[in-house]
């Protein structure tokens, strides 16, 4: 028997593929029913992929080829077709975001698919059982190489195990990081998980005012060449939206290491200071009028009363030196964070099994013949935008793949629909 702990992306892809075999495979779910994060992303709708994988944009410690190498093994036209000919949901792209959602706009149609196709192919489910335990059976027959035991006592026997637990963010989904407990007590290495792509906050909340403006923005991490062009939203809090998210790990990585991290905001990506410059100069309109032309009017007022400047100034009155501060503003204005909101609110988590701990071709543990990892608990993740689903779905292909047949076996790239 093969046995997949955890029935989220990851976990759902890695079963489907794992059935191609012979053996019987057993899924055990901590929940009541699974894949939960399916069932929230997307504000309820699932964006299943991205339009294009953008490799480069993938954090992790390890190797970037080995990033490469994964996403590579199950290209996104690929992915796609399995979702649609096999799982059975069409898929559409909502040209806008760049994502694929499903046509449905039904994040627990792409769940339910994936479950009922596992089922087709012959998985079982157990929910509501949670693992508590995983170790090798000294001396035992090779069926039965691993030991699973689960919180009431239960054990059970596997040939192969698959590890799919995920990390630790949104942790009402299910995600408690007892995954990467039980490998860090096999041996493995394990990065220390970090909150990613999360909201941040300020303390004291000086921009609590403009709670609910929105506007795309580029974010510049200071000392790096991390940018981000997206959405950025204001919230009673702080600040989150696509770009924010994005970058989001800077400030948690800096907060944990005591550290300052300053995050540049320019306001309107597609005005530059010399164009803000000429806008800011010639004849008697208001400064703000001026700044409304590309800002939501709540920034624009903020914006000019936070550089000193009167609500009615004009720009014909304008001083050189109020003009460049001005500019500085909106061009480099420096983001007050202070905080994050953690994993309650993060996508995904940071940190993780180190991917040299796997072998890149099947995912298969390099210290325990018979385990693999898959998901959120590899150390790598990639921008917000359905990126965190095709490493999901691609790494539990792998991973399942991998317990057919022996990793000399498996080429690293296949560019077929699984």
């Amino acid at each position: 028997m093969k046995i997949v702990i955890g029935a989220g992306a990851a976990g759902l892809a890695a079963a489907i593929h794992a059935a191609a075999g012979a053996e019987p495979v057993l899924v055990l779910e901590r929940t009541a029913d699974g894949g939960r994060k399916i069932l929230i992303s997307g504000g309820g709708r699932c964006n299943v992929l991205p339009e294009t994988i953008e490799p480069a944009r993938f954090v992790s410690e390890g190797p970037a080829h080995v990033v490469r190498h994964v996403l590579r093994s199950w290209p996104l036209a690929a992915q796609r077709r399995f979702f649609e000919d096999e799982v059975g949901i069409p898929l559409a792209l909502e040209a806008e975001s760049h994502k694929l959602f499903p046509a449905s706009n039904r994040a627990r149609d792409v769940r339910d698919g994936l479950v009922a196709l596992a089922r087709r192919r012959g998985v079982a489910f157990r929910f509501d059982a949670r693992v508590t335990g995983l170790a090798p059976t000294p001396g035992a027959r090779a069926e039965d190489a691993w030991t699973v035991t689960l919180a009431d006592g239960e054990t059970m026997g596997a040939r192969a195990v698959i590890v799919a637990t995920g990390g630790l963010s949104v942790p009402l989904t299910g995600s408690d990081g007892g995954g990467l407990s039980i490998l860090e007590s096999l041996g493995h290495r394990v990065h220390a998980p970090y909150a990613a792509l999360t909201p941040l906050t300020a303390d004291p909340a000086v921009h609590a005012g403009l709670s609910g403006v929105s506007l795309p923005v580029t974010l510049r991490v200071a000392g790096t060449k991390a940018t981000a062009t997206g959405g950025f939203l204001f919230t009673h809090r702080g600040y989150s939206g696509p770009a924010v998210l994005d970058v989001s790990h800077h400030a948690v990585r800096a907060a944990a290491a005591r550290r300052a991290q300053p995050i540049l905001v320019q306001w309107s990506p597609g005005t530059d200071e010399a164009t803000w410059h000429a806008t800011l100069q010639g004849d008697d309109a208001l400064v703000v009028t001026r700044l409304r032309a590309s800002l939501p009017e709540r920034l624009a007022q903020q914006l000019v009363a936070e550089s000193g400047l009167a609500g009615d100034q004009r720009v014909a009155t304008l001083r050189r030196e109020s003009r460049l501060a001005l500019v500085e503003r909106l061009c480099r204005y420096p983001l007050p964070w202070t905080g994050d909101e953690g994993f309650k609110k993060a996508e995904v988590t940071g940190g993780g099994v180190a991917l040299d701990e796997v072998d890149p071709r099947t995912l298969e543990s390099r210290r325990h013949p018979g385990l693999f990892l898959c998901g959120e608990l590899l150390d790598a993740f990639g921008p917000i935008g359905g990126h965190n689903f095709a490493w999901a779905w691609a790494t539990g292909r792998l991973a399942g793949r991998g317990t057919l047949q022996s990793a000399a076996r498996i080429p690293i790239l296949n560019d077929g629909p699984g």
